[in-house]
């Protein structure tokens, strides 16, 4: 039996929801942020300033266990905004069942509703299971990230 991913977008009543999921992601990156980054993005996902974020929860068996965040900015190669998929992230224990794949689509998704030709996000190179699905859903690029010294 095939079970269904139930991907909506994240209410003010999923903050506890979203903080155990996005600490998931962070722990995952071995990173933390301090609590005023946690209440700021927090009322960002649900603030209605086009230059927000945006975020989706996916369900499966009556849980949260997975999370997606993105955003639309201009770009000097395009007319129309793109979008930037930041971060998404999969419980451990349900990885393997669609829920990343969900979680992306529903960004795809979003983004065609938004008229956003493209839709563009980065991983780290040793991120292996991810990117057999970002293989499959994706194409990868040449390009290479630099940050500020």
């Amino acid at each position: 039996m095939t079970q269904t991913v139930d991907i909506r977008p994240i209410t003010a009543e999923d903050e506890a929801i979203w903080r155990t999921l996005w600490s998931g992601y962070l722990e995952y990156y071995e990173t933390k942020v301090p609590e005023e980054v946690y209440r700021t993005s927090f009322q960002r996902l649900l603030g209605n300033d086009p230059h927000d974020f945006h975020g989706r929860i996916a369900w499966l068996d009556g849980h949260a266990v997975g999370l997606v965040h993105f955003l639309f900015h201009r770009h000097m190669w395009k007319v129309e905004n793109v979008c930037y998929l930041q971060d998404l992230f999969a419980d451990p224990a349900c990885r393997g069942r669609g829920v990343g794949r969900a979680l992306i689509e529903a960004v795809y998704n979003a983004a065609d509703a938004a008229g956003a030709p493209a839709v563009y996000w980065l991983t780290q190179d040793f991120n292996t299971t991810a990117r057999r699905l970002y293989d499959r859903i994706g194409v990868k690029t040449p390009f290479i990230r630099y940050d500020r010294d």
